[in-house]
């Protein structure tokens, strides 16, 4: 473990260092900025579990670093044998968050290379998955910065923008992609100042998005996540964007609980509700949002901050980690390869078929 600033030109929570994975602690930041050093799949997927690494995008590239280890150890000669503990490596990795599939995605894909290229020998199976997981970290970025361009018209110059939770550089490897859209705009050289929700009870719009934000200058002002609604009836939000964990073929979103009450309220008050994420968040197997698994974390985030008591021992607490906001809601979804509006049960699967 390391304590040390990182560089606040490029925003990036994971980095390689001499033949390991380092991941900045976001559940540290605001006020440590601590960097973790693993070597081991097991390491990975206890990084993912416990938060130390969060956002979709984010938790994707993580997990394909996490394959890249797992195989990189194998002492088996048989490219058989070598896939069938790949196999046994992604479940683990598939098991420490049910809800976000940029995860399944990017074990997937890593797995798919694999198996189409069984008949080389297991040193070249190794080296074809290190640099599958090391193009799925650049692609990452490169894709949120192509996606800050499309969803850049859809900001007016001098916007406030309310976003929810954190869907910038600290969820993905670079960049962002809410974030990224207003990074974007502001390249563009708009006036825009975000409006940042707390996003309890993680606290990832407090403690990440306002971080990042105020890293960049960019204009940001912190509210509770009860204050939503008067600041739009106030006239004082001009959109809403956030990002996403999974996209159901409809256009149904799930992301971070709290964002549907968002939602409802931005269509009341006749405000514009933008969600970016890349296509590797939508999810064509799923007809509808109804049919996304939602995690449910441990209580102990909702009755403690950190090691201060907020509520009675022993109270009863539900704690899912998402919400589902239907498709309805949304005016438009941002992705690398264009902006989808109107009927999303049509134009989704065009853009996923682009990729």
């Amino acid at each position: 473990m390391s304590t040390c600033p990182i560089d606040t030109r490029v925003i990036r929570p994971i980095r390689f260092v001499a033949g390991q994975c380092q991941m900045l602690d976001q559940r540290l930041l605001p006020t440590e900025e601590v960097w973790h050093s693993y070597k081991t799949y097991e390491e990975i997927a206890d990084a993912i579990r416990t938060m130390v690494v969060r956002g979709a995008p984010a938790i994707g590239v993580a997990a394909a670093i996490g394959v890249w280890f797992g195989v990189r150890d194998l002492e088996t000669q048989s490219s058989q044998e070598f896939y069938t503990q790949l196999e046994k490596i992604c479940e683990v990795l598939a098991a420490t968050r049910p809800t976000a599939v940029n995860l399944f995605w990017a074990l997937e894909r890593m797995k798919r290379f694999a198996h189409a290229n069984l008949d080389r020998s297991v040193l070249e199976l190794k080296i074809g998955l290190e640099y599958e997981a090391l193009a799925i970290t650049q692609e990452d970025e490169m894709i949120n910065q192509t996606m800050g361009r499309h969803g850049e018209p859809l900001i007016p110059d001098g916007a406030r923008v309310l976003t929810h939770c954190n869907a910038g550089a600290m969820a993905t490897a670079a960049y962002g992609t809410a974030l990224g859209v207003i990074r974007a705009a502001v390249a563009a050289g708009k006036k825009v100042a975000v409006i940042a929700d707390e996003t309890r009870p993680f606290l990832q719009g407090a403690r990440l998005t306002a971080w990042e934000l105020q890293k960049e200058n960019i204009p940001v002002t912190l509210i509770c996540d009860n204050m939503a609604g008067f600041l739009m009836s106030r006239g004082e939000i001009d959109c809403v964007i956030v990002g996403a964990d999974r996209i159901a073929a409809n256009g149904d979103v799930a992301n971070k609980i709290g964002t549907y009450t968002v939602a409802v309220l931005a269509k009341v008050h006749k405000i514009p509700f933008y969600v970016a994420a890349p296509v590797s968040t939508i999810d064509l197997s799923l007809a509808d949002g109804s049919l996304i698994p939602i995690e449910e974390r441990d209580a102990r985030e909702l009755t403690h901050i950190k090691d201060v008591q907020l509520a009675p021992e022993g109270i009863q607490v539900r704690n899912p980690a998402f919400d589902i906001t239907p498709h309805d809601l949304i005016s438009a979804i941002i992705t690398e390869y264009g902006v989808a509006e109107g009927d999303f049960s049509t134009r989704l699967p065009q853009l996923v078929h682009q990729s």
